[in-house]
This record gives C-alpha cells, sequence and structure tokens, in this order.
C-alpha cells in the first residue's frame, strides 16, 4: 500500500462522525471502502493518474527541513510521534530529512497504527533498511483515539518534538478535539504536521455542495484544510500553512461506461459503483460539477481536476 492511501484507506475500526459539518449517506449508497478489491483498483488509478505522489515529496525534500531545523532545542535525543503512520515509506523519509538537519541525534519513533497489515509493511522495511540505528520504533497498533486514551490511562508525561498526522483526520470522531490533544504533547519548539486535501481544491468544493449525500461519516469525514483552518482561528492556535498543488486527469469520468471512467468516479465520490448506484439527479450534479472551474480545468481536450492538498504546521500550546 502507498504511504497516500491514508487519505481514503479504510482501517479495520469504524469511525463515527458528529458535529454540524457531518450527515449520513443516503440509504441507497454503499461505501467503496467496504469492497477492498474495487478500492485497490480506483486507488491504484488515483495513484497513476494524480500528482499527490510528487508534490508530497517536494514539499518533503524542499520546505519541511527548514521546519525541522527548528525543533529540538539543540536536544541529543528527539521523540517522534506518527500518526497513522501507514506502511511507513513517508515517515522513514521525513526522519531522513530529520537527521540531515539534526546529525548525531537519537530518535524514539512512535508509530500509531490501526492496520495489522500496513504496521507489518512499515516493521519489514525497517529491517530491511540500512543505517537505521538511530531510530528506536515502539509498535503501536491502533487507532488515534484508542492512543489518546492509552496515554491519559498511563499518565504518560512524555514529550513530542515532532508530530505528524498525514491523510488520516477523515478518519476521527472529533479532528479539532484530535489536533488539541496531540498539539498538548509538544515539547517547546515542537511541530505537529497536519496534512489535509486543500479547502481550495476539487474535493473541496465537492464535498461543500454534495456532503449530505456522499460522505458516509461512520467511516470517513469530508474535512478540508480549510474546516481545520477555521478552528484553529477561533481557538486562537498559532499555525503556518502551505499549500500543495496537485492534479488528477478525470477525463474518462464523462464517457458512459467508461470502466476507469467508473473507477475515477467511485474514488473521487467513495460509494461504490457511483455511476450505477446513484440517482439520475446526483450523478449528473456531480458529473457538472465536475466539470466546474472551481474543480477542473479543461488542458489539451483532458480534464484536469484540481487535487491540491494542504499542510499546516501548529506550535506548541503557549
Amino acid at each position: 500500500m502507498s504511504p497516500y492511501s491514508e487519505r481514503k484507506k479504510i482501517s479495520n475500526e469504524t469511525f463515527w462522525g458528529s458535529g454540524d459539518r457531518l450527515f449520513a449517506m443516503a440509504s441507497p449508497l454503499k461505501s467503496l471502502g467496504i469492497d477492498d478489491n474495487r478500492y485497490q483498483k480506483s486507488f491504484q488509478l488515483f495513484l497513476e493518474r494524480s500528482s499527490e505522489h510528487q508534490c508530497m515529496q517536494n514539499f518533503i525534500h524542499n520546505t519541511l527541513p527548514d521546519i525541522l531545523a527548528s525543533i529540538g532545542d539543540g536536544k541529543s535525543h528527539l521523540n517522534v510521534i506518527g500518526v497513522g503512520s501507514g506502511a511507513g515509506e513517508i515517515d522513514l523519509e521525513m526522519l531522513s530529512q530529520l537527521r540531515l538537519k539534526h546529525p548525531g541525534v537519537t530518535v524514539d519513533n512512535e508509530v500509531v497504527e490501526p492496520s495489522s497489515t500496513q504496521l507489518h509493511q512499515y516493521k519489514v522495511m525497517v529491517s530491511q533498511k540500512p543505517n537505521l540505528d538511530y531510530i528506536k520504533c515502539t509498535w503501536n497498533k491502533m487507532t488515534s483515539s484508542e492512543f489518546e486514551e492509552q496515554w491519559r490511562v498511563k499518565k504518560m508525561t512524555k514529550k513530542a518534538d515532532f508530530i505528524h498526522m498525514i491523510q488520516m483526520l477523515y478518519y476521527v470522531k472529533d479532528p479539532g478535539a484530535t489536533i488539541e490533544f496531540f498539539q498538548s504533547l509538544l515539547d517547546k519548539k515542537g511541530k505537529l504536521l497536519i496534512i489535509l486535501v486543500s479547502g481550495d481544491s476539487g474535493w473541496g468544493k465537492l464535498w461543500r455542495t454534495y456532503r449530505s449525500q456522499l460522505c458516509n461519516t461512520e467511516i470517513s469525514q469530508c474535512v478540508t484544510t480549510g474546516d481545520m483552518k477555521s478552528f484553529l482561528d477561533s481557538k486562537g492556535v498559532s499555525y503556518q500553512s502551505y499549500e500543495l498543488p496537485s492534479q488528477m486527469e478525470i477525463t474518462e469520468c464523462f464517457t458512459e461506461g467508461d470502466e476507469k471512467g467508473e473507477l475515477l468516479l467511485d474514488f473521487l465520490t467513495e460509494v461504490l459503483d457511483f455511476s450505477n448506484t446513484a440517482s439520475p439527479e446526483l450523478k449528473a450534479g456531480v458529473l457538472e460539477l465536475l466539470q466546474h472551474p472551481d474543480c477542473s480545468k479543461e488542458s489539451n481536450g483532458k480534464v484536469i481536476f484540481n487535487n491540491n492538498l494542504g499542510v499546516i504546521v501548529i506550535d506548541p500550546q503557549t
């Protein structure tokens, strides 16, 4: 599984949503997450058609190093927590950048991941990758809410220098409360890194328009960096934000009966077999919106969807 699967990956746990942004999916529509085979096909097609992988890489190698340079306050040992780490590719890339900015440090790497398959892949990669002697991994097969509960029960006092939550806040009950908890774990000079789809992306427009029909909040929530920045502003929390340009070609979505188009529509809507199960009105509305300039642009006869990501970097509580 790619490290970028966190956005759409459905874990073994069911998440329940609440709050004024959240609605239930209309009963005839089924979540794409219940059919893992079709999900995997649609996700792989998304990876082939989008530049998400590249935009994430660009951020990690060009922008993240300066952020990481500011943490640690000169310490020789750093504590890192990865929340929803998946199979660990992104974690290890970020730790590599951390090592470059802080040569000679040792790292305690807390990994929080509910999927046993993903966690196993992470462990295998760590065992096979050279030059990781400076990292000690602690494996937590659990959700972020279970990790939080465990942390409170054990009355842990350890502070973290760097916490990252990449494409995972869609799958927690209360994203705002989750951010507040992990921010409370930051040491002075620590940083909390969050990556989600941008509020200005095509996803944001799609979710704002069809949230009530498409978002199955028993499994995931339609939350963007725009939502999170509004929450942080309301709390007076200090943060920095970045936009990561990304796009995805979705031309086949507009050809009736096209297999790849139907897979892409499933991925965009998170609905299993959307083309054949959605009402004619909903399908027509979604297709019209996907071609709207707020969601996509046309280039050389192709429809290019705005897949921009947003990054939020949060400072410790004052």
